[in-house]
């Protein structure tokens, strides 16, 4: 028997797998009929986009001449990005 098929083997991380009988458990308690309340908030108001031509005055001539000269960019429209497009 391979170590990945016994039930109490060691993942490369270090923690335990859980065995049959707590995984039965944990997987029982599931399904307890104890309910669950989930608060749904709707979405905060969110400023209007700025027009096409007031965001392009805010870059730099400089910037939008290198963007259409190395990668024939030019800016069409303004689009809000989902909160999980995050560049941290």
């Amino acid at each position: 028997m391979e170590a990945a098929e016994e039930p109490d083997a060691v993942p490369a991380e270090g923690a335990p797998w859980p065995s049959e009988a707590d995984e039965s458990a944990f997987l029982a308690q599931g399904e307890s009929g104890v309910a669950v309340a989930v608060a749904v908030l709707p979405p905060a108001p969110e400023p209007p986009l700025p027009a096409v031509e007031s965001f392009l005055k805010r870059i730099p001539a400089e910037v939008l001449n290198a963007l259409d000269e190395h990668f024939r960019a030019k800016v069409t429209s303004v689009r809000r990005l989902p909160e999980s497009f995050k560049l941290n």
